[in-house]
């Protein structure tokens, strides 16, 4: 009676079991079994064991017992992660609980596996996995907005070294986006589900930011009436970005350096080291190694953060980028403030383009509010920029100055101006000067005349070097 019970609740139970006698020969299985691996009963018993391909098995055939297989010797496993090839090839993934069974004299006999299907659930892992990964380089997932080689170089390479548990020291100038960085890191790495800390290490004075990072005891410090964990502490389990790193004291970098050392911090006033499990991501726009020369940076800690360096770039060196930013931006305000802008106009957009932006996105994002301020039509134009940008003369230098009327002008052979002996070769060159003399100068009656903006025209005039220093042709007819 008894063993029509055990018989019962094997055949019934959900979880696939498998008995082997000490040379690997399968016993028998129950239907579970049969329904995880394709096979059927009398396909496997009698058959080895590994006809199943078990990548958690380790066989040192060498006859039988517990020198043929490693579970004999361990005398069983438990939760081990593994997988098994079925009928069709296909792979199976399980949980294997396995113990070895003794007879009556106290030897081996054989063992019992008991092996539960976890296929969907890595399954959804590995949809997880994938889609974190798709949603790396889209802008809704790290906040960095672009389809230029350099960014989704940068996309690609946050994506690598988000799996590192290694210090990052972040390098780039003042608007880049090193924070969206940062956080994309965290959010791209094993810790996404833990906290993602930030702190300002400029912003704050020595005594503030050791009691920020490491936190306080009551009484440590006048003002300090109740114990206050830090942002290491807050941070554990995730990561903390240190923003602006190359702004800290000597006394913080010694203490910074001995947690990265020792993983273990002390609040201010108080001598008990409380572990921390937090992955360092660190930013400056300073260059350290000069600092370290000068005296102002240890050089043991540089090389503790500074594990996987990361350079953000500058916006200047992925203009292409401009457009989707700016409308992205506008976008956004556009929603906060209720204003119908939809986008910027064609002359806006150049003026923009032209631009060197010194202050990187955040300097592009602050001209977009600017603007909002200033529009009430559905287009940015020029007129809604900052005189910063619309008057700016940055970016390379021009070649050497060609006036347009002397250029042209058949009195004066073209040998004089030898930056211009080529423009009959260059049939953009000839048709702005050509528009430039036909409208006396008027950039605004030449763009019409070619058939693009005013500022395409300032462009390609900057382009050639092309200037209107030498007076108009008529003066020079007149012997003005």
């Amino acid at each position: 009676m008894e063993d029509s019970y055990y018989k019962a609740a094997i055949e019934t139970m959900r979880e696939a079991l498998l008995v082997v006698d000490t040379q690997g020969t399968i016993l028998s299985v129950n239907p579970a079994f049969e329904t995880m691996t394709g096979y059927s009963s009398r396909e496997l018993v009698g058959k080895p064991c590994t006809v199943l391909n078990c990548t958690g098995c380790r066989i040192h055939e060498k006859g039988t017992g517990k020198a043929w297989c490693a579970m004999f010797s361990r005398g069983g496993v438990r939760d081990k992660k593994c997988e098994i090839e079925s009928k069709d090839g296909t792979k199976v993934f399980v949980t294997k609980h396995a113990t070895v069974l003794y007879d009556e004299k106290g030897d081996i006999s054989g063992a019992v596996e008991i092996l539960s299907d976890r296929s969907e659930m890595v399954r959804k892992e590995e949809e997880i996995e994938s889609l974190r990964s798709t949603l790396l380089h889209k802008e809704a997932f790290t906040g960095i907005i672009g389809s230029s080689k350099c960014i989704q170089k940068l996309l690609d390479l946050i994506a690598n070294v988000a799996q590192s548990e290694a210090p990052v020291l972040l390098y780039g100038e003042s608007g880049v986006g090193k924070e969206l960085v940062a956080q994309a890191l965290h959010m791209a790495s094993r810790r996404f589900e833990a906290p993602f800390i930030k702190v300002n290490c400029a912003s704050l004075n020595e005594n503030l930011l050791e009691s920020e990072l490491f936190g306080h005891v009551k009484g440590a410090f006048t003002g300090a009436g109740k114990d206050r964990i830090g942002r290491f502490e807050a941070a554990s389990g995730g990561s903390i970005f240190l923003d602006e790193i190359g702004d800290i004291s000597p006394a913080i970098q010694v203490k910074l350096l001995r947690v990265l050392e020792s993983r273990e911090i002390e609040r201010v006033g108080d001598h008990q080291p409380v572990p921390v499990d937090v992955r360092v991501i660190s930013a400056t726009n300073k260059n350290l190694e000069d600092l370290i020369i000068q005296g102002l940076f240890r050089e043991d800690l540089y090389y503790r953060i500074n594990v996987v360096p990361v350079h953000v770039p500058p916006l200047r060196e992925h203009k292409e980028d401009i457009p989707l930013l700016a409308q992205t931006f506008i976008d956004k305000i556009a929603r906060r403030s209720g204003k119908p802008i939809t986008g910027l106009s064609p002359q806006a957009l150049e003026i923009m383009l032209a631009y060197n932006w010194p202050g990187n996105v955040r300097e592009l994002r602050n001209t977009i509010e600017y603007a909002f301020v200033l529009c009430n039509e559905s287009l940015i134009g020029p007129h809604h920029l900052t005189p910063k940008i619309t008057q700016s003369e940055e970016g390379t230098q021009p070649p050497a100055p060609v006036d347009a009327f002397s250029a042209l002008h058949r009195d004066e052979p073209m040998r004089k101006y030898p930056e211009a002996k080529d423009f009959e070769e260059n049939p953009d060159l000839l048709r702005l000067l050509q528009a430039l003399q036909a409208t006396n100068g008027n950039q605004t009656k030449a763009a019409g005349i070619l058939g693009i903006s005013r500022v395409a025209v300032w462009k390609k005039m900057k382009k050639y070097g092309v200037t209107l220093q030498r007076g108009l042709p008529h003066e020079r007819d007149s012997g003005i």
